[in-house]
Formats: structure tokens, C-alpha cells, sequence
């Protein structure tokens, strides 16, 4: 589940350059913005308060999602996103491109827009603009070469957004990294675990519908305090951890890296979820009076968990979504609603019953950094997961990486912007047929959606 519930100044420098991408990646980065910035905005899905976000960004989208710009209409600036483009790019553009490989991603498709009859794509379509896209990178001289080729070739969708202006929310998540057991102990005793076999969900959309009762009757999960005092999932623990709080917080951002006493790694992925609703940590606690919003940050709920962990317990029973796990093998991890790896920089959750699977997105917002705050974020990315708290056409959740430096990515990602769609027009996707895969790997495992 995305991270999910997370201005400005004039004239921004544009992020790209091989030192931007250090800054925002980098443990040493991480290091300078700890130095300057006393507190993360937010890096705990829920931890923006209600009134920071804006009213209709997560409000239900009725009618179509994606609106098809004309000929004159104004177009995106592909060309800035072509020059800061990264190695992660590559690595997600290949990520879809064996996604689309796969028979089982055939049956998302043809993609039509929602409440409409209106088609937006094919199968082959979607896939000929992942490898027409590629071919592009790989062989345009400058910018102005990349755009001319570029709006040639493709028809661009943009989001309807949550207001007339098209606007877009954009947050941030990342996969965290804890201590963590295989066996209970006295230190380890918190369980994350795996999917039960009476839970429910839509087989199209991976969304919870409820628990299969013993007649066969659908009825709602129990409330998260009742899980956990019922014990109602023993036997089905996978692996174990040192509190409460860090069991919320991954369940919050749908994957992590666990280190285990002997140094060895365990790598887990969302495997499925209740039907409760999802009310955040961070929320609940300025609501409560705990931590003052201009405070409020992961470091912040963690610091007052030290000394005041059963009121934090208790607020965080307040949140009854309650996620499942599975282990992953290293090279899928951390793996989004597509079952492919998710990658820093180029990969984007969004609400995958109004948009379509796998296929090139562009962004224009503003980007969280170590040192300079939102600065200017022109960027291409692929649309590989799934929010379990962005459910419109007005939100999105920028992937933002694995571990501390990432944490602090993740909770100053806060801005709005457009959002755009890209797809071959039908004269040019006979070009680009789906290569065969060039050889079988293992299947990894599959989650329905974070």
C-alpha cells in the first residue's frame, strides 16, 4: 500500500544532474539534510493532516479519468524530461516491457476510459509505446530532436486531476528497513503476516471484499485491535518484529528490508489486505493533540513512541486496514502491483481502476530533495503500482527508494502538478511488435496491489 496520505519558490532549478541525483539518493545526502532540516514533512503514509490536503484530491472520480489533448492544445514538456532522464528509467522501461510479455497482462486490456466506451488502448498499443519510448532514448540527439520525434508519434492523455485545473496530487513512499526475526523472542515478538486463506478479493482489480465465512457468505474483517488480541492468525506468522509501530509502518508502505540477527537479509512484499478502513497514525495524533502539525513527522512519532507507546498503540488500532506479506527473493524486490520491480526515480503508484497498467506516464510537479526542499520535476516514469490509499484521478505516490535516505524523500513529497499518459498513434504501432521473451526466469511472486 502506497504511502498515500503526505510550496514552492519562483523560478526553481531543474533537477537532473548526476549531483541532483546523488543529493537525492545518496546516504551522504541524507547526512547534509539531517544537518539542515530538523524534520521530514511527512514519511508515514496518513501523517499529513486533513487540511494540508487538498479537499477534492482524494474524492472518488466520476466519468472519464484521462481526457485526449488536441492538436492545439498546450502540450507537456517532454523535452525537460527527456534531459534529466536516469539509469533508473532504463531499468523501469524494461521492467514493463517484460510485463507486457507476460499472457497474463493481456487481460487488462483494451483499456477503455472509466464510465465511457471510449478506448484508450490496446494491449499492442500500450506495448509498442514502452518500446517505441525506448528506441527514442536510446537514438535522440538533443531535446528538440527527442520532442519533434516524440509528439509526432504519440497521442498524450492527461489526468483530469481533482479540480478544473487539471491539478494532481503527488506524495511519496519508500521501503523501509528494520531488525527483524524469523522465530519470537523476548526482543522480537510483533508479527507481520501471511495472506489468510479466507480473505476475498476482486480478481480484476485485487481490491479486499471481505472474508469467506464457513457457509460462503462474504462478511467484513474485524477491526485491527481485534486481530491482534483474538489471535486469530497464528500459525500464519511469517516473520517477527520489535514493536507495533514498526510493524504499521510497513505495513503502511507495502514492502521492507528486514536484517536478521545473524546479518542475514529478508526481503517482504504486500500480499493482500483487509476491507477496513485506513485512518493515519500521523492524523490521529495531531488530533489528539500529541505532536503540533508544524511538527509532525516520522522522527517525531517516533521519538514520542519511546516514552508513550500505548497511547501510540492505541491510535494506531484506529486504522483498520490491516495488510498481508509474503518474502521475495532480492532481485523482485520491492515489488509493485504488477509483480515487477519497482525503481527510485521512474516508478509511480496510481489508482489502476482509472488508469491503465504498465504504460509511460509524465509528471510535472515538484520533487522533494535533501537540500534544497521541492525544487522543479519534469520527469518520465512508468505506472507499476498500485495505492492502497490513492483511489482518484487526483493522486499519485512517487516511489522514492529503500531505506533511511529514502525515508526522508518519502516525507517531504508534497506537491501538486499535471499528469500525462502517452500512447503510439495507431499508424505507428505496427512498428514496434512485443519481442518474445528471451528466456523464462522463475516467476516471482505476484501481489495483487499494495
Amino acid at each position: 500500500m502506497a504511502a498515500g496520505s503526505r510550496q514552492t519558490s519562483p523560478n526553481p532549478p531543474v533537477l537532473g544532474t548526476v549531483p541532483d541525483m546523488q543529493d537525492r539518493f545518496s546516504f551522504r545526502g541524507m547526512l547534509r539534510a539531517a544537518a539542515i532540516v530538523s524534520t521530514a514533512l511527512v514519511a508515514l503514509a496518513g501523517c499529513r493532516t486533513q487540511q494540508e490536503v487538498p479537499t477534492d484530491a482524494n474524492n472518488p472520480t466520476d466519468g472519464p479519468a484521462l481526457i485526449k489533448l488536441g492538436e492545439n492544445d498546450p502540450k507537456p514538456d517532454v523535452g525537460a524530461a527527456f534531459a534529466r532522464r536516469t539509469f533508473y528509467l532504463d531499468r523501469s522501461v524494461d521492467q514493463s516491457i517484460g510485463w507486457f510479455q507476460k499472457p497474463s497482462s493481456k487481460q487488462w486490456f483494451p483499456f477503455k476510459n472509466q464510465g465511457t466506451a471510449e478506448q484508450i488502448c490496446t494491449h499492442e498499443q500500450a506495448a509498442a509505446s514502452v518500446l517505441a519510448f525506448k528506441e527514442l532514448l536510446a537514438t535522440s540527439t538533443s531535446e528538440e530532436d527527442f520532442e519533434a520525434k516524440f509528439l509526432e508519434m504519440f497521442d498524450v492523455w492527461q489526468s483530469v486531476g481533482y479540480n478544473q485545473n487539471r491539478d494532481v496530487l503527488f506524495t511519496g513512499y519508500f521501503s523501509p528497513t528494520f531488525n527483524a526475526s524469523r522465530s519470537p523472542d523476548a526482543r522480537f515478538r510483533h508479527a507481520l503476516y501471511m495472506r489468510p486463506a479466507d480473505l476475498v478479493t476482486d480478481p480484476s482489480t485485487g481490491q479486499p471484499l471481505g472474508r469467506r465465512m464457513a457457509d460462503g457468505s462474504l462478511a467484513k474483517w474485524p477491526g485491527r485491535a481485534e486481530i491482534e488480541s483474538s489471535g486469530m492468525f497464528k500459525g500464519t506468522e511469517l516473520v517477527y518484529l520489535e514493536n507495533p509501530l514498526d510493524v504499521y509502518i510497513v505495513q503502511v508502505n507495502g514492502s521492507a528490508k528486514l536484517i536478521m540477527p545473524d546479518s542475514s537479509v529478508m526481503y517482504v512484499g504486500y500480499a493482500g489486505k483487509t476491507d477496513g478502513q485506513y485512518v493515519g497514525l500521523g492524523k490521529s495524533m495531531m488530533e489528539e493533540g500529541l505532536i503540533p502539525k508544524s511538527q509532525l513527522s516520522l522522527s517525531a512519532i517516533r521519538r514520542y513512541y519511546k516514552t508513550n507507546p500505548t497511547v501510540v498503540d492505541e491510535l494506531i488500532n484506529r486504522n483498520n486496514s490491516y495488510v498481508f506479506f509474503q518474502e521475495y527473493d532480492k532481485g523482485a524486490w520491492p515489488a509493485g502491483s504488477l509483480g515487477t520491480r519497482v525503481n527510485e526515480d521512474s516508478s509511480i503508484a496510481t489508482d489502476k481502476t482509472i488508469f491503465p497498467r504498465g504504460g509511460l506516464v509524465m509528471v510535472d510537479t515538484r520533487a522533494n530533495t535533501f537540500t534544497r526542499g521541492l525544487i522543479e520535476y519534469k520527469n518520465f516514469m512508468l505506472d507499476q503500482d498500485t495505492g492502497g490509499a490513492i483511489r482518484a484521478a487526483g493522486r499519485a505516490d512517487l516511489y522514492m527508494g529503500a531505506g533511511a535516505a529514502a525515508e526522508l524523500l518519502a516525507g517531504g513529497q508534497y506537491a501538486t502538478g499535471k499528469m500525462y499518459y502517452f500512447f503510439l498513434k495507431p499508424e505507428h504501432v505496427s512498428k514496434y511488435p512485443l519481442p518474445e521473451p528471451m528466456k523464462k526466469a522463475p516467476a516471482a511472486p505476484r501481489p495483487i496491489g499494495r
